[in-house]
């Protein structure tokens, strides 16, 4: 074994071992929990907390994340509070509840409970009496610094939604803010039985696609491509700041980051192995994500199907020319290998597949990179002139009214396939047959001549026949 893979095993066993313990660690904070006590009972208690991150706001309602303690200064937990939309409460807003703890409830088709564990909330407070103490008045320059990059997005996300109208502005603000809430619950059901609701999350190709925009600009502006290089790194981790932190935005932000890298020292291959790493990494610092997380399975098995299918599907496409500015067989190839290695986790968690799937992924994100651009810019030129930026605003609404209309052509009952009570032991099934697929087409990678020695014979044994 090479001394650079007795490296990598070591690395990875050592990131094992920090996950356990992480894991652990939280098990024992929520086996502690003090505010658990109150869940599900009649007495009404007081809180005092801080907004720990930046309000949901969604059409009837707004959503707080609280670091709250008791007045008797007991250890702060996180709990989310649905308010009234109005008054408006901000990141770093101290305030004092008055209310009932609940269990966030487990539904038949969805496990509510499970999916705020992985964000750290146990307990839930449904329209309690609220009272703001103070505002604007931050503990650290972290949490000063982050106030700012949220008074950015509110400016920026203004500006878009002052220039578009939905449907075409929730897509937009979906892809650029991460607001995936102010999205209708039907523009999600046609975005899901067309096969591109991920273009709304903030993903690794949304990175990936920022991380080339910055470069392109900055190389030509004159910068050394060192110099282009930390720039646009601290300009993706504002990015990211920007959208929450979300897990799929920290993932896609450290895969970004390798791409970065990889140009700068002139190695722009991404292995397994540091896709990997990257998830050791999320993984320590939030265990409960590959449990309870379906959109961080998703990212990493997305990215594992381009590294180890793409060389295959290049050599099967070889036949689609590829179009300046667009890139279709790239497209493809990038397409046909996620989608390959998602399908099994998609069918078992929402059972549900799309057939259009590939096609409509084909018709859109060639143009995602563009509406990318010219958001970005109508967003930024509206926030200096409205005027400006609603004229800036015509190619990417003309952009995105294409999206739309391809979503609402292919989102019938026709375009998706209903797959129920799905069995772990399938997906367990599913995912080895793709491992030994993907083991077969490694072998014949490595060795090229002894498979065309193979088909060479098969070919003269047919001719002799």
């Amino acid at each position: 074994m090479s001394r650079s893979k007795i490296i990598y095993f070591g690395f990875c066993l050592i990131l094992i071992v920090l996950i356990v313990w992480r894991y652990q660690v939280l098990e024992l904070r929520i086996k502690n929990y003090e505010l658990g006590r109150y869940n599900d009972s009649e007495e009404e208690i007081v809180l005092i907390g801080r907004v720990v991150k930046e309000s949901d706001v969604r059409e009837t309602n707004t959503k707080l994340t609280i670091e709250a303690r008791l007045p008797n200064g007991s250890q702060a937990s996180k709990i989310l509070v649905t308010v009234s939309r109005y008054p408006e409460y901000k990141y770093g807003d101290e305030i004092k509840i008055t209310g009932k703890l609940q269990t966030p409830a487990v539904f038949e088709d969805f496990n509510y409970k499970d999916y705020l564990k992985k964000d750290g909330v146990y307990s839930v407070i449904y329209y309690p009496k609220v009272e703001l103490l103070s505002r604007g008045e931050y503990k650290s320059f972290i949490s000063a610094s982050y106030a700012g990059i949220l008074f950015f997005k509110d400016k920026l996300r203004q500006s878009i939604y002052k220039s578009l109208s939905p449907p075409q502005s929730s897509i937009l603000g979906a892809m650029l803010l991460g607001d995936k809430s102010r999205m209708s619950l039907e523009l999600k059901e046609k975005l899901n039985i067309a096969g591109v609701r991920h273009i709304t999350a903030v993903s690794g190709m949304h990175i990936l696609i920022l991380s080339t925009i910055l470069m392109s600009f900055l190389l030509g502006l004159g910068f050394w491509k060192g110099q282009a290089f930390y720039i646009s790194i601290i300009i993706i981790f504002l990015f990211i700041a920007m959208t929450g932190f979300q897990a799929s935005g920290v993932r896609a932000g450290i895969m970004g980051g390798l791409f970065l890298l990889g140009q700068k020292i002139g190695r722009k291959s991404v292995s397994s192995r540091a896709i990997v790493i990257a998830a050791g990494i999320i993984l320590v610092i939030n265990p409960l994500l590959l449990f309870y997380d379906v959109g961080f399975q998703l990212s990493f098995l997305a990215v594992l199907g381009i590294i180890y299918l793409s060389p295959a599907f290049k050599r099967w496409l070889r036949f689609v020319p590829e179009v300046k500015f667009f890139n279709f067989r790239s497209i493809l190839v990038m397409t046909f290998s996620a989608y390959i290695f998602t399908l099994p986790i998609l069918i078992y968690n929402f059972g549900r597949i799309s057939l259009v799937g590939p096609l409509t992924n084909v018709l859109i994100l060639p143009f995602i990179y563009w509406i990318m651009i010219f958001g970005f810019i109508f967003g930024l030129a509206g926030m200096l002139w409205s005027g400006l930026g609603l004229i800036l605003s015509l190619p990417c609404w003309l952009l995105l009214t294409y999206v739309v209309k391809i979503v609402d052509f292919f989102s019938k009952s026709w375009a998706a396939k209903t797959i129920e009570n799905v069995h772990w032991l399938w997906l367990i099934i599913a995912y080895l047959i793709l491992a030994v697929f993907v083991y077969w087409l490694e072998r014949k990678e490595k060795s090229p001549i002894r498979w065309k020695s193979y088909w060479a014979s098969k070919e003269s044994i047919m001719c002799k026949k």
